[in-house]
């Protein structure tokens, strides 16, 4: 069997066998250079509610409100989706992101708390966001959308769609019949993923889920892990008949012809993690859940 497409049945995608050696020494390096900065500067941004706002007034107060542009971190205070919006705003600026939840469930977030913030930030651990790049194509042209969580395809009308599925350029399911597909991050691997039935993703796996949505036919097939590397196409198939629609993160392009989903080769972003609630320990915990 090619081992660049394995079920997920084959695969052990408990977190210690999804861990990656190579990349523990940077992130520790990262991690020191960044406890050097001064962290004299910090921008508070909310969410649209009345908790975050309160928030960030209060925290701004306590410690100071700088131009985003000229912060040396960004506190955002909402919920999960608000976060989005942020990394999306602040991808590639090296600006790196902490988050406290004033929202709902808050899975990007770290436990809202009022002293300490700067020893917190100084502390915490750093992780990397890479997002992915989707290029659809309509009758119209292309657009181009960058994904942090997941690049999804959904059915437009009241028939199941009908999409093949090719990977680096060899197909690997000639017709999918389902109401829709998608690929995952690791960091959007717990969010629409994992309702999806798809697998949970240690944050510095070298892997994209690949997971389809109510699959008719082939009634049993369950997604595949896929190396990040990985160029994922959708052709949509009898599109006049049945018509489909993909969405990047919040971004929507409706009617699609074709949809290529690739991780984007230099976007990036970086959030910052309490040390006492880091990323592979909410991954892990998530994975005891269910």
């Amino acid at each position: 069997m090619d081992r660049a497409l394995l079920p997920i049945r084959h695969l052990d995608i408990s977190h210690g066998a999804c861990q990656i050696a190579g990349p523990i020494p940077k992130a520790r390096t990262r991690r020191v250079r960044f406890r050097k900065r001064s962290l004299q500067s910090l921008a508070f941004v909310a969410a649209d509610t009345p908790d975050a706002r309160a928030a960030a007034a209060k925290l701004a107060a306590l410690y100071g409100q700088a131009k985003i542009e000229e912060a040396d971190v960004l506190i955002a205070l909402g919920g999960d989706g608000f976060m989005l919006e942020m990394l999306h705003q602040q991808m590639g600026t090296g600006r790196p992101l902490y988050g406290m939840n004033r929202g709902s469930v808050g899975f990007l977030m770290n436990d809202y708390a009022e002293d300490g913030l700067r020893e917190r930030i100084r502390a915490a651990t750093h992780e990397t966001i890479r997002p992915l790049q989707m290029i659809a194509t309509t009758e119209t042209g292309t657009e181009t959308v960058l994904a942090i969580n997941e690049v999804s395809l959904f059915r437009q009308s009241a028939q199941a769609a009908k999409i093949r599925i090719m990977v680096d350029e060899k197909v690997r399911l000639e017709e999918l019949v389902c109401d829709g597909v998608m690929v995952a991050t690791p960091t959007g691997s717990t969010a629409y993923n994992l309702s999806a039935h798809g697998p949970i993703l240690p944050i510095d796996a070298p892997l994209l889920a690949l997971t389809p949505v109510s699959p008719f036919r082939p009634r049993r097939w369950r997604g595949a892990l896929l190396p990040n590397k990985s160029v994922v196409r959708f052709d949509i198939l009898e599109g006049a008949k049945r018509p489909v629609n993909a969405v990047a993160d919040h971004v929507e392009v409706r009617s699609v012809l074709s949809v290529e989903i690739s991780e984007a080769a230099h976007a990036q972003a970086t959030l910052l993690f309490d040390a006492s609630h880091s990323w592979d320990e909410r991954i892990l915990t998530e994975q005891f859940r269910y």
